[in-house]
């Protein structure tokens, strides 16, 4: 138990340091884009009511990406560009970060755990089972990446053929 304690304090403090700088980063760069050529774009009322709607709801939303993978930094960097209150965002942030520090420290103890006992039990199962986890981790990544490049191409087409028929 003391070492899921240990770990789990340990990716809450890097969960804590990292989202809250992702937040901080947002912060500038929408202070950095209102005094810029963008600022005629985002004072305009569609992005003032995307603000407030962040900065009522973001929170849930914040604590929630935690248990997503690749949306927390995206949440934590909208959190910050869209200015939402720290009142909001901090608890957001301690809760969700605590239960991703959680998640990380049982879930990723225990496949470690296994994987060091398969290791040193049967050498051949354990090296199969890292091969077989990064064929898969492969697999996923390449199946994103198509789906991304064929999303694109069919927007490009779209707009293509919007552009020829005006």
């Amino acid at each position: 138990m003391d070492k899921v304690a240990l770990t789990a304090a340990g990716l809450y403090v890097i969960v804590l340091l990292r989202a809250g700088g992702t937040f901080a980063v947002g912060w500038l760069a929408a202070a950095g884009a209102r005094r810029s050529r963008l600022a005629e774009r985002v004072s305009a009322g569609t992005f003032r009511r995307a603000e407030r709607a962040i900065q009522r709801w973001g929170a849930p939303v914040v604590a929630v990406s935690f248990l997503t993978v690749g949306f927390q930094t995206a949440a934590n960097f909208l959190a910050g560009s869209m200015r939402m209150p720290l009142p909001r965002y901090l608890p957001a942030l301690f809760v969700g970060g605590a239960c991703w520090a959680l998640l990380y420290a049982t879930a990723g103890l225990g496949a470690l755990e296994v994987l060091t006992r398969l290791f040193a039990e049967r050498p051949a199962l354990g090296a199969a089972a890292v091969v077989a986890l990064l064929l898969a981790v492969c697999g996923v990544v390449v199946y994103r990446r198509r789906n991304v490049s064929r999303a694109a191409r069919d927007t490009r087409a779209a707009c293509d053929t919007a552009a020829e028929e005006s």
